[in-house]
């Protein structure tokens, strides 16, 4: 079997970074990983001398998450890879996630995405199996000074009543680690290329679970550091509004029904187990 990656590079931490390819490369699966280069100099290109599977690509401007990702979805796509994993450079993991994911795969044709559990370096559990946002959540989430009401705002939105103990169809996957089948993207589409950072995981997860199961897989687990760089630099902040914006544009606002049935499904299933 063989399946490409791809992490998408901007001025990294270099010492993360090689802990995140190397996480990939330790497999004795047939791998390809693309580390396609946002960043301004192409200082980074040594990456490409640490294993004869990577292949590097500098892009001389930063074209944003989603399209950097295109640009190896497409030859994965191109080559008939069938399945590519989305990886961000600040996640890490043991051997042998991989191999138990794609086994998963392979035995459920009908899943477009996988994501596994996530935890903190620290060892705490991130919640990000998430329902379809409203603005109101994502304002509240955000602005509201007032802890417990965000908290409250967080138990439904990451439905945390599920514990995160079961394998759950869920709308809204993170982005951080995104195992995708090829196939299905073919029929999707790939990551909207208007949205330059933030909510362009949600986009494509809602558009192939609209089709697809996008599952969450508690059984292996992964390590993400989550620097949630949006909420301690004002650049970033304005390019999440920014998407956010272009989302709600896209989807619906308050209008949303099919947002609505999703929803009520999702916590219906969850709350009948």
């Amino acid at each position: 079997m063989k399946i490409n990656a791809t992490i998408v590079l901007y001025n990294n931490d270099k010492v993360l970074l090689e802990k995140a390819i190397y996480s990939f490369l330790n497999t004795e699966l047939k791998v390809k990983l693309y580390l396609i280069d946002n960043s301004e100099t192409n200082e980074l290109e040594y990456l490409a001398t640490l294993d004869n599977r990577i292949e590097y690509s500098f892009n001389n401007k930063n074209l944003g998450f989603g399209v950097a990702h295109n640009i190896a979805l497409q030859k994965s796509i191109d080559d008939n890879i069938a399945y590519h994993l989305v990886l961000n450079p600040d996640v890490y993991y043991e051997g042998g996630v991989i191999e138990e994911l794609l086994e998963y795969m392979d035995n459920n044709q009908d899943v477009a995405n996988v994501m596994p559990k996530v935890y903190y370096p620290s060892g705490n559990l991130q919640y990000l199996c998430k329902m379809l946002p409203t603005p109101m959540e994502l304002i509240g989430r955000r602005f509201i000074p007032f802890a417990k009401i965000v908290e409250k705002i967080n138990e439904k939105f990451e439905l945390s009543s599920s514990k995160y103990n079961k394998e759950m169809n869920i709308p809204y996957l993170s982005g951080c680690f995104m195992l995708l089948r090829t196939s299905h993207l073919k029929e999707v589409g790939l990551f909207d290329g208007d949205i330059f950072l933030h909510m362009e995981d949600l986009d494509l997860n809602r558009r192939l679970y609209m089709k697809y199961r996008t599952m969450f897989y508690p059984h292996v687990s992964i390590t993400h550091v989550h620097a949630k760089e949006s909420h301690k630099r004002r650049d970033q902040l304005i390019l999440h509004i920014k998407s956010t914006i272009y989302y709600f544009n896209k989807w619906g606002w308050f209008f949303d029904s099919e947002r609505r049935k999703i929803n009520k499904e999702l916590l219906d299933r969850i709350n009948s187990k």
